[in-house]
């Protein structure tokens, strides 16, 4: 972009630029002085250099912590396209007149820009014929933050000094208004990286997402976390393992008040005695062998959030002793240390253990078993809850399809052989047992045959009644039709045939080239 000799205005003496300057000044200390967006201050600033000194295409660029660039804050000029179009361009330090502005800190003043080989032109905006300059904006610690830089609307003359001291003077001014936009461009990518991390927890945790399942007991689990997550009351959940129980504990954790505090997690039976005190309590500098600095345990980690103390049923009697009195008062001292240090922790404890029976024997202190169990929420084995396998199985195929980076699908025969089995790894096993199947389907269906294949059939008694399939549907592929005749007729083929009005040779030439695997009965 040029600018005509026709339009240009002509040159000022040294006393009409110094009332020009003054006045610019008193404009520019009242537009810093207003309370609005940052970016429109600097605006301002631009345009006053360029309406009443004729400084034109003004520009402040700011420091990119992150890469050790400068990119593009603000920028006076008539063209949006241009203006948006400046957004993108980023100097690394050292790269053109801004990059060494950036790296060395001193001012540059160019009679023409022309002249000057490092001057990049990347925004085509100034003319070539015409002087420029661009001077630094120092920190108060004198970093540089940015820089401002504008085009003088003449040929270079004996003025070029004063107009050089005017922009420092204004670089000054505006250096802590550039300061902030660069803490607040900060704090938007912050704000950006928090709440897309936020967006992701809830998806992973909310309560349509915490565990499937349709069936009554779960929806009745449903309700019990969406009551306890509002309060701070103690969680005890109960569970054979692999069950879910860490899941509920995120669940009521991210659902709650103290979704913004941190959640910690410490699997009690993994630890030795020794040890577990150190881990929840932490310790002093050499408070032992090997205790070269202080460390701050997991109840100092949690304070303001939730702790989540996962197989608390494994701890000895006399570490309950200890975590008792935390629990109680809320208060503790470090490993070596004599110090009471008092935390605001929201305890969610897990067990797969039958407490009240520990309690009876002894094993288990009484007055701990109801210190924890304020809320109980107990979770079902998946052999209770069979009616859910369907829909778990859907929800763990996605999964590991996306995992695998590949489409899944499985059949409804081998959805129904799933539904049979007792699960004793409960939801765990169920996964581990898709990922087997996964990779052993080379076309991604998950079919009857692979699942056997993997070893798992079914289980000598039947847990619940398996769905009815219809037999007469239209849109059931044959395969299926044959395998759910045989699941029906309990494998016996004489009378598979008969439900589908076949022969018994017709139904073992069927088995035959549809390839479908016997169960032995």
């Amino acid at each position: 972009m040029t600018v005509s000799t026709a339009q240009r205005s002509p040159m000022p003496t040294r006393v009409e630029l110094y009332e020009k300057q003054l006045h610019a000044l008193a404009q520019i200390a009242r537009t810093l002085s207003r309370a609005q967006q940052i970016e429109e201050i600097l605006g301002q600033v631009l345009a006053i250099l360029h309406n009443d000194l004729d400084l034109l295409h003004g520009l402040v660029s700011i420091s990119d912590p992150k890469n050790g660039a400068l990119q593009i804050g603000a920028i006076h000029t008539d063209s949006e396209s241009v203006a948006r179009a400046c957004k993108s361009v980023r100097y690394r330090t050292g790269e053109g007149v801004f990059g060494n502005i950036f790296k060395h800190g001193n001012s540059v003043v160019l009679g023409r820009i022309s002249s000057e080989p490092r001057f990049l032109d990347r925004l085509a905006l100034y003319d070539l014929e015409l002087p420029f300059i661009a001077v630094p904006i120092k920190a108060l610690e004198g970093d540089i933050i940015g820089v401002l830089a504008a085009q003088p609307d003449s040929q270079a003359d004996e003025l070029m000094p004063d107009r050089t001291r005017f922009m420092e003077i204004v670089a000054n001014l505006l250096a802590q208004t550039v300061r902030l936009l660069v803490s607040v461009e900060d704090g938007r990518e912050i704000k950006d990286e928090r709440d897309e991390l936020r967006r992701e927890v809830r998806a992973k945790y909310g309560f349509s997402n915490m565990v499937v399942g349709h069936t009554t007991i779960m929806r009745q689990i449903f309700d019990q976390v969406r009551r306890v997550a509002k309060w701070n009351s103690t969680v005890l959940i109960l569970g054979e393992s692999g069950t879910g129980k860490e899941l509920i504990a995120s669940a009521i954790h991210y659902n709650s008040p103290r979704a913004h505090q941190p959640l910690v997690r410490l699997n009690c039976a993994a630890m030795a005695e020794s040890l577990l005190e150190s881990e929840l309590f932490g310790h002093e500098k050499g408070a032992f062998t090997g205790a070269v600095k202080q460390r701050k345990g997991h109840f100092e980690q949690a304070n303001g959030g939730t702790l989540f103390l996962d197989e608390i049923g494994e701890i000895s009697p006399m570490f309950q002793a200890k975590l008792l009195r935390v629990l109680q008062e809320g208060e503790f001292e470090r490993v070596g240390g004599n110090q009471t240090i008092k935390v605001d922790v929201r305890i969610v404890a897990a067990t797969n253990r039958d407490l009240e029976s520990e309690v009876e024997q002894g094993n288990f202190r009484e007055d701990l078993y109801y210190r924890l169990n304020v809320m109980a929420i107990r979770m079902p084995p998946l052999r209770e809850r069979s009616a859910d396998i369907p829909e778990l199985a859907e929800f763990l195929i996605d999964k590991i399809a996306r995992q695998q980076g590949r489409k899944l699908t499985i059949t409804d025969s081998a959805i129904r052989l799933l539904m049979s089995h007792r699960w004793s790894g409960n939801v765990r096993e169920l996964e581990n047992c898709l990922e087997r199947s996964a990779i052993m389907s080379e076309d991604g269906t998950i079919t009857r045959d692979v699942v056997s294949l993997i070893g798992l059939d079914n289980d000598s008694v039947p847990l619940a009644p398996l769905p009815e399939v219809d037999l007469t549907d239209e849109t059931l592929d044959e395969r299926e039709r044959v395998i759910a005749a045989l699941e029906q007729a309990g494998w016996v083929q004489a009378k598979a045939a008969r439900l589908l009005g076949m022969t018994p040779r017709q139904i073992a030439y069927r088995i035959q080239t549809l390839n479908i695997h016997m169960r032995k009965i």
